[in-house]
């Protein structure tokens, strides 16, 4: 059957896509940005999933203030990369992995999720940046994508709890599905930032490091923090991690991270990147960047 084998967590700033797309990515501003990514790259080699799970926000590509799913699901076969303003980015398109994704619609469904259902739509960079900087310069993603779209663009936002526990019932799906399948779940957006008003530019470096403390191990206290303190203390835009709950809670009760990087700043948002293992006593490769994965690692 299918099994989630991990959990990738990054922030997906769309900056980072035009430093790789321009070749500027080992450029004095972006290579430290970059270089917390090198060992990703070389894990993902190895690890060699089938599928990921890739949960991020649209950015008014595929959906406007005409519609506005709280979370939606990709079904379809191919999803090609959008034209934000400036051309479509120069990268591959996304394939879907259509049987598991209509399996998770399914399970999700019967489990009182409401999901909106796509079989048709572009992805912009909150999809293909985090797809970059985890396999860097590719003609075809090594992966099949089952896309998951969370509003954090317009108020209200899913709340903490509700994402976490929809991690938690994609876990019940996936592990239904008869094929054997390496499947990752990758939790983008964030870390703190504000792109407008009088905090614009805002970064929280104490309050990011303790939400990815928050991700490893056996607490699930980040399910519980509320809407006016990711405002508060992370920024108007800040909201995005709760995007990555819904990876924390498909990984089960309890984590391990193996590979962990903050950076600030990038353009004006601060960069967080975790790659976590559930901890459930399967054996996993015990390939590790950190010398204690449960500590905190600042910038």
């Amino acid at each position: 059957m299918a099994r989630i084998t991990a959990g990738v967590g990054s922030s997906h700033v769309p900056l980072l896509g035009v430093a790789h797309d321009q070749q500027k990515d080992r450029d004095a501003y972006f290579a430290p940005i970059f270089e917390g990514f090198d060992w990703t790259r070389e894990w993902e080699k190895t690890e060699k999933p089938d599928v990921v799970i890739l949960v991020y926000n649209d950015h008014a590509s595929a959906f406007d203030m005409k519609i506005i799913p709280t979370f939606a699901i990709g079904c379809g076969e191919r999803y090609k990369p959008a034209d934000e303003g400036w051309g479509p980015r120069p990268v591959p398109d996304v394939h879907g992995h259509p049987d598991l994704a209509w399996h998770i619609a399914q399970s999700l469904i019967l489990d009182e999720f409401d999901m909106t259902i796509i079989n048709e739509m572009e992805v912009d960079h909150g999809l293909t940046v985090p797809l970059t900087m985890m396999f860097g310069d590719v003609a075809e993603w090594p992966v099949k994508v089952v896309p998951l779209a969370v509003n954090v663009v317009t108020y209200p936002p899913p709340s903490g709890n509700r994402c976490w526990a929809l991690g938690e019932a994609i876990a019940r799906a996936v592990a239904s599905f008869p094929e054997d399948l390496n499947v990752q779940v990758w939790g983008t957006g964030g870390m703190s930032h504000q792109l407008q008003g009088p905090r614009a530019g805002l970064i929280n470096k104490e309050w990011d490091n303790d939400f990815l403390d928050g991700l490893v191990g056996d607490t699930d206290r980040l399910r519980k923090v509320p809407h006016i303190e990711y405002l508060r203390e992370t920024g108007s835009e800040g909201i995005e991690m709760v995007m990555w709950l819904i990876m924390r809670g498909a990984l089960g009760k309890r984590t391990k991270a193996i590979h962990r990087h903050y950076h600030v700043p990038c353009s004006n948002t601060a960069i967080g990147h975790i790659v976590l293992r559930p901890d459930n006593g399967e054996s996993f490769d015990t390939r590790d960047s950190t010398a204690a994965s449960d500590a905190p690692l600042t910038a």
